[in-house]
């Protein structure tokens, strides 16, 4: 039985940082690429890093601007996302996927609030 589990949301003021992790369990996530999303008010799910499964290729979106780090331990079966001075605008909800062919695994999202 496949269950994803995030952790690491919460409130932070601006400038602050946080760290999500995402662990999975129920298969080996060492051949799937590894996203993170996340969903702000009034704006559609958009992604916000990826990491493939050799480890090495990342993708960030443009709102990143070098503040997150996306990474992977596939021993214990973990992704992470740092994300270090945080600000209002990302404020939302924020979910791993794990995707390989058909396969496609969501967790169900960790509520991230950027306010003072």
């Amino acid at each position: 039985q496949v269950q994803v589990v995030e952790s690491g949301g919460g409130l932070v003021q601006p400038g602050g940082s946080l760290r999500l992790s995402c662990e999975f369990s129920g298969f080996s996530i060492s051949m799937y690429t590894m996203s993170w999303y996340r969903q702000v008010p009034g704006k559609e799910r958009e992604l916000v890093a990826r990491i493939l499964s050799d480890g090495l290729t990342v993708t960030y979106a443009d709102f990143v601007k070098d503040r997150f780090t996306i990474s992977r331990n596939d021993a214990i079966n973990i992704v992470n996302l740092q994300m270090n001075s945080l600000q209002p605008q990302d404020t939302g909800v924020y979910s791993c996927n794990a995707r390989r062919s058909m396969n496609n695994y969501w967790g169900r999202g960790t509520q991230v609030t950027v306010s003072s």
